[in-house]
């Protein structure tokens, strides 16, 4: 049965998606995660929300416990989780406000726990991460963008950079060179773990600034880019409600078949 999970970055965790509500209070091995998930439907799809940083993003990047975070969408059931989250544009072409449907991730973090292997005690755990995003989700998150006439780029490269300080000018012409096309605090961790995990992963960014690469504009600041995310952030929910309503209707079809 089809079950997604939705982590929600900063205003994008708003309950108010779900029909009758309820909270899971659940624990893991890995501790608890970030918040109370929050159970209900969308569009008749049984739906979990869980906030990345907090209800009162009250978790810094570094603080967040990713590893709990999956755990608890495990345990609760989840077939798939579909990311969001906000990001700073290493690419002209990717204007504030435009969405990017990831496709690979370059993990610049420096203290995250992203394996649930603490030991090879039981046997190696090396993980094939080479395509770390789920082919069918994002298919399906760029697809229906486009039918909602949302500004989206079916693919980019996301760095994940430790935080939460912004990055310096050297360090953001290096991604570029890299071939980084995105940046953000968050999205590497949870793709490594949903895919030891197994289960089907994906993330959409909503860039909301242009880093500071871009030297003919004032380094950005967190208010500018709340901002942007303020005026956006109805895109990417209506976004979320009809990519779930597609993949109901996909799943049928196929049990149809």
């Amino acid at each position: 049965m089809l079950k997604i999970g939705i982590i929600g970055g900063s205003g994008l965790d708003d309950p108010g998606l779900l029909k009758d509500p309820e909270e899971l209070d659940l624990s893991t091995e890995y501790g608890k995660p970030s918040s109370l998930l929050l159970s209900g439907k969308i569009g008749e799809v049984e739906t979990v929300i869980l906030a990345r940083h907090g209800r009162r993003h009250q978790y810094s990047p570094t603080q967040v416990n990713n590893r709990a975070n999956i755990k608890a969408l495990q345990q609760a059931g989840v077939t798939h989780i579909i990311a969001t989250t906000a990001c700073g544009s290493l690419r002209r072409e990717i204007d504030r406000g435009h969405l990017v449907v990831l496709d690979q991730f370059i993990d610049f973090t420096r203290f995250r726990k992203t394996t649930f292997a603490d030991s090879f005690e039981n046997g190696a755990v090396h993980n094939d991460i080479a395509q770390p995003f789920d082919e069918g989700l994002r298919k399906q998150l760029y697809e229906t963008a486009k039918q909602l006439d949302l500004n989206v780029h079916d693919k980019g490269c996301v760095v994940t950079i430790e935080g939460p300080r912004f990055s310096t000018v050297a360090e953001s012409k290096m991604f570029r060179i890299w071939g980084a096309d995105v940046i953000n605090m968050s999205i590497a961790p949870e793709a490594m773990l949903a895919n030891e995990a197994g289960i089907p992963y994906a993330a959409v960014a909503m860039s909301t600034d242009y880093d500071c690469w871009k030297e003919d504009e004032e380094p950005v600041t967190w208010d500018e880019i709340l901002a942007v995310f303020n005026r956006n952030a109805d895109n990417v929910k209506t976004l979320l409600v009809r990519v779930i309503q597609e993949l109901k209707a996909s799943a049928q079809r196929k049990h149809n078949m």
